[in-house]
């Protein structure tokens, strides 16, 4: 199921920024198949619910894959997209994952560092232990919250945003994410989606300048009904 105007999932939402959590399959912006991305879902949504004739201003400042889920945050004004931008960047948020994955991983909790390269062709970012040419360095943190029967749930913290940094972090340690095929899982999910979250986002207010914490609950099927 994609997001619509009547079913988005609102997590915050004021004059400057709104926050949704999107659902797998979800775009964030248009791409060449023609499906409606979440930025157009969120304009419709804003341009009925305030009454406002003729174009809505939404700016994107970060996005999520395709078949992963959780918080995207959008900006209402100019002013806001430019400061969140810039937040993002420069790394001034916090962002918590949660990942789902089928083998244990080697220790309880560490830190993953690797020189990530990314190939356009294949859509897909190899993580190398050393720096090789054209790489970029991708570091993330993860602990193991709970054991479920079949899987594992960690939670992830990420230090840099690297084109499908945690999918081949993971990977390369022997933890590819429940129906991630692309990244070494056996079995795709059947709605297309990979257990892949994101659960929390913590900034500065672009406006107001006060810290907030935003959460999303996961998708709604029984693996992640096992993780609460």
């Amino acid at each position: 199921m994609h997001s619509t105007k009547d079913n988005l999932q609102v997590l915050f939402e004021d004059n400057h920024l709104i926050v949704v959590n999107k659902r797998p399959g979800d775009i964030i912006q248009g791409d060449k198949t023609g499906d409606a991305p979440l930025l157009e879902v969120v304009k419709e949504y804003i341009a009925e619910k305030y009454n406002k004739p003729g174009a809505v201003f939404l700016g994107v400042v970060h996005r999520l894959d395709r078949p992963t889920s959780g918080v995207v945050v959008f900006a209402r004004t100019s002013k806001a997209l430019a400061r969140l931008n810039k937040m993002f960047s420069e790394r001034e948020t916090e962002k918590i994952y949660w990942a789902i994955v089928k083998n244990p991983p080697p220790k309880l909790e560490d830190t993953l560092t690797h020189f990530l390269k990314r190939n356009s062709k294949q859509n897909k970012s190899y993580a190398h232990i050393k720096e090789v040419p054209d790489s970029k360095k991708a570091i993330l943190h993860y602990k193991l919250l709970k054991k479920l029967d079949n899987y594992y749930l960690l939670e992830i913290t990420l230090e840099t945003g690297r084109h499908h940094q945690i999918r081949s972090q993971l990977s390369a340690i022997g933890c590819a994410i429940k129906g991630d095929l692309k990244y070494g899982f056996d079995r795709s999910n059947s709605d297309g989606s990979i257990h892949l979250h994101a659960k929390r986002l913590t900034l500065t207010h672009p406006v107001q300048k006060e810290e907030i914490c935003i959460e999303a609950t996961p998708p709604v099927d029984a693996v992640w009904n096992a993780c609460n």
